[in-house]
C-alpha cells in the first residue's frame, strides 16, 4: 500500500469516526476540493468546513468502499455514503434543509491527489438529484 492509499484510508477513517479535525490534518495548507454541489473549495479550513456541513446533518454517516485504486500518487474509492438525516442541512443558497429523518445511499466517487503525505488535490463525485431524491425532497413527477 503506498502513501496516497495511506491518507485516503485515515480521511475515510476519521469521517467515519465523525473526526473533522483528524480529516482536515490530511490535507495541505493550499489543497483544493472540487465538489458537485459547492464547486471549488480552497484550502484546509473550508475544506474541513465542507465536512462539518455534511457531518452534522448525519452524525451517523459512513462511507462504504466498494472498490480501491491507487497509481503513484494518486487514490481512488468508489462507494456509497450511508447515513441519517437528522439535523439542518445547509445548502450552498444559505437556506438550510430541516431534518427529513430519512436514510440515505448515495453513490459516490473520491479522487485524491498526495504530495509529500498531504491531500493536494480531492475531486468529489456524486449525483445530487440521487441524494436529494433519496431525502424526499424532489417534487414527484407525473407518471
Amino acid at each position: 500500500m503506498g502513501e496516497a492509499r495511506e491518507v485516503m484510508d485515515r480521511i475515510t477513517a476519521a469521517l467515519d469516526a465523525q473526526d473533522v479535525e483528524a480529516a482536515a490534518e490530511c490535507y495541505a495548507a493550499d489543497a483544493v476540493a472540487e465538489t458537485p454541489d459547492q464547486g471549488e473549495i480552497r484550502g484546509r479550513e473550508a475544506i474541513a468546513e465542507y465536512f462539518r456541513q455534511l457531518a452534522e446533518p448525519f452524525p451517523d454517516g459512513r462511507y462504504e468502499r466498494q472498490h480501491g485504486h491507487e497509481s503513484g500518487n494518486v487514490a481512488i474509492d468508489e462507494g456509497y455514503f450511508v447515513g441519517t438525516h437528522t439535523a439542518p442541512l445547509p445548502l450552498p443558497s444559505g437556506e438550510s434543509v430541516q431534518a427529513t429523518g430519512k436514510q440515505i445511499r448515495v453513490r459516490s466517487c473520491d479522487i485524491v491527489s498526495v504530495e509529500d503525505g498531504l491531500v493536494t488535490s480531492h475531486r468529489f463525485y456524486f449525483d445530487q438529484m440521487e441524494f436529494f431524491g433519496q431525502l424526499g425532497l424532489l417534487p414527484e413527477m407525473p407518471s
